[in-house]
């Protein structure tokens, strides 16, 4: 197991050719939350972060519908609901390019 300054002071991946895209809807608190914690990491790290209103298209409507926020990564749905922040930080240092 990993101490835990060996985690804090673990050197940032870089990330920053991740495409991370939230499938959000206007009065929805999930989704808030959502985006306020990809913020926090796409202000460190740098990585894209697109928002998308399922209501602004009808496709989008039939795919998602009550189940935002859907959050991908590169394309592929990563989380549904809510965001776990150790697979997060998992898939972030799985797709370091240092790596």
């Amino acid at each position: 197991m990993t101490s835990l300054l060996a985690r804090l002071f673990q050197p940032k991946p870089k990330v920053d050719h991740l495409r991370v895209a939230v499938y959000t809807r206007k009065e929805c608190c999930c989704c808030h939350t959502a985006i306020d914690f990809l913020k926090g990491y796409q202000r460190r790290l740098k990585f894209r972060l697109d928002l998308i209103d399922v209501d602004s298209d009808p496709e989008l409507v039939a795919a998602y519908g009550l189940t935002v926020p859907v959050v991908t990564i590169n394309d592929k749905v990563r989380f549904r609901g809510v965001i776990n922040k150790v697979l997060f930080d998992r898939i972030l240092n799985a797709e370091d390019v240092r790596n």
